[in-house]
């Protein structure tokens, strides 16, 4: 697909998006499949949950403008999913895990942050500002999740491996 204009731009980065979205749903139930720490498994599920949602506005966000969802793959977050399935074979007890996975989850939620941010200020440009409340508010969702899953290794999950 060549891109010859700031929509068409505009239009790819959603595209990738909703290909992030589409990733990320599934590695995030395999993710909480392995978690062992009760709130690590319920904020992992809880954040697929809210990784459906912001899938569906995406697709929403493109159907309005006429394009594919499918155009793209997002090659980056293949990547980062693919360094997580390896952490978790690789981290051996469940503490160690435990803190592996939200290591991992910050990463892929970091990407998703950086991603939004990029997508709702190439709407901003477009004077788009309906596509851009809602990718801002699939960037908040993600800051939260962010935040919980810090809090969480910081008051739990990462004491509890270091003393493993």
């Amino acid at each position: 697909m060549q891109i010859s204009s700031f929509k068409d731009m505009y239009l790819a980065e959603l595209q990738e998006l909703a290909s992030v979205e589409g990733q990320l749903a599934e590695s995030l139930l395999q993710m909480a499949e392995v978690a062992s720490h009760p709130a690590l498994k319920d904020t992992l599920v809880n954040h697929r949950e809210q990784t459906e949602i912001q899938k569906e506005r995406l697709l929403s966000l493109l159907q309005k403008h006429g394009a594919d969802p499918m155009a793209h793959t997002d090659q980056a977050m293949q990547a980062l999913i693919h360094e997580t399935e390896k952490m978790m074979t690789m981290l051996k007890g469940n503490d160690l895990r435990d803190a592996g996975l939200i290591a991992s989850a910050q990463k892929l939620i970091h990407y998703e942050i950086a991603a939004y941010g990029t997508a709702a200020a190439l709407a901003g440009q477009l004077d788009l500002r309906d596509d851009q409340q809602t990718l801002h508010r699939s960037l908040e969702g993600e800051k939260q999740t962010d935040v919980l899953l810090t809090q969480l290794a910081k008051s739990d999950i990462n004491p509890d491996a270091v003393a493993a």
